[in-house]
């Protein structure tokens, strides 16, 4: 997963939506100066892809690891891209287009990530099929 969020990270944000981010030079850092900071980036996606991971399989419903992967990164996906980009764009000089770009980035960037958690995940041995209660 996190071989996969690397890679959509740095063709989706870093390239494809690099000219958006450009729009607004007194929020986000010049791509030149990222560098700097990639050792601490790529260390938060780690450890958020580990407690992701834990959250997957604690909901994990004994489906196939493809229908519960991209369940789970629907679901993340729609949660993360709502509340973040509507977050974003109240607190940052943001255009709305900035906004609905986060949250369809986001939505795509974890239902990449939570299919490959799901393809990759083996329960343990004896885990008991359940259903999720709401």
């Amino acid at each position: 997963a996190f071989v996969v969020d690397t890679l959509y990270g740095v063709l989706v944000w870093g390239m494809a939506l690099s000219g958006e981010f450009g729009r607004y030079p007194d929020i986000y850092r010049p791509a030149a100066d990222q560098t700097a900071y990639l050792p601490l980036m790529l260390t938060g996606t780690l450890v958020g892809l580990v407690f992701a991971t834990w959250i997957y399989a604690k909901g994990y419903e004994g489906g196939s690891g493809l229908t519960e992967g991209l369940r789970f990164g629907v679901l993340m996906g729609l949660f993360l891209g709502a509340y973040n980009s509507a977050v974003n764009y109240g607190v940052m000089r943001i255009g709305k287009k900035m906004a609905l770009t986060y949250a369809g980035g986001w939505l795509g960037e974890w239902i990449l990530v939570g299919i490959v958690i799901g393809l990759v995940y083996q329960p343990a041995a004896g885990a008991v099929r359940r259903a999720a209660g709401v």
